[in-house]
């Protein structure tokens, strides 16, 4: 079955308007989360505004929804428009389980066949030391990234890791998600490794994941 994690990122006072297209196309499996944006402090500073909260609203959808869910986010939300938000898919290679795919499909029958494996962009997951994300953000952007949504966590098993890695880890995280072309990926998580890496105090690790459709997302011509 085709099946992808759709996240949609947004000025929280739209969320509800995504949480509306989530029930009108009844998905049955949809997590929220509490974000802020990422711009720097002089950008904030200059137009004399303030740092934008957010929502991140995540959903499971086969093909058939997914599809429907980014057509009506266009002409409900307006995300192709930029400012107004991003929906990206993210395809899901397996669920544990029948019981597990019924639920988060709410038991509709199989559509569609594998996910395409051509991705023009990823998403990049930053997982950092609370406090650091505008140092990993500056790291970001000085390798192409147009900016980040950064949202807060607590990090479990730390003992391991810091035996691991060597270093000390906070309890508290941020964690960062990034979208870019497959093209700047690679630049863009090595400059984030370069500068705040495991052996900075921001003690930051990325990885990435393929999105099949994204709206929302600038392009530029490569000039």
């Amino acid at each position: 079955m085709e099946l992808y994690y759709l996240i949609s990122i947004t000025d929280r006072d739209k969320a509800g308007g995504m949480l509306a297209i989530c029930e009108e196309l009844r998905m049955p499996f949809v997590l929220t989360n509490l974000a802020s944006g990422t711009a720097t402090s002089e950008h904030l500073s200059l137009y004399d505004l303030q740092a934008r909260e957010k929502e991140v609203i995540a959903a499971i959808a086969g093909s058939d929804d997914m599809r429907a869910f980014m057509k009506l986010s266009k002409q409900k939300m307006f995300v192709d428009i930029p400012g107004n938000g991003i929906v990206l898919a993210v395809p899901i290679k397996s669920v544990g389980g029948k019981k597990t795919l019924a639920y988060l499909t709410g038991g509709k029958e199989a559509e569609g066949g594998k996910p395409k494996m051509e991705f023009e962009n990823e998403l990049i997951v930053v997982i950092l030391n609370e406090g650091y994300s505008d140092t990993v953000m500056d790291a970001a952007r000085s390798a192409g990234a147009a900016g980040g949504t950064v949202f807060h966590a607590k990090g479990t098993g730390r003992s391991k890791a810091e035996k691991f890695l060597g270093v000390s880890l906070a309890e508290e995280k941020d964690v960062i998600y990034i979208v870019s072309s497959e093209k700047k990926k690679s630049e863009i998580m090595s400059a984030i490794n370069k500068n705040a890496g495991v052996s900075t105090d921001a003690c930051a690790i990325c990885f990435s994941l393929p999105v099949s459709e994204v709206v929302g997302l600038r392009k530029f011509d490569e000039e």
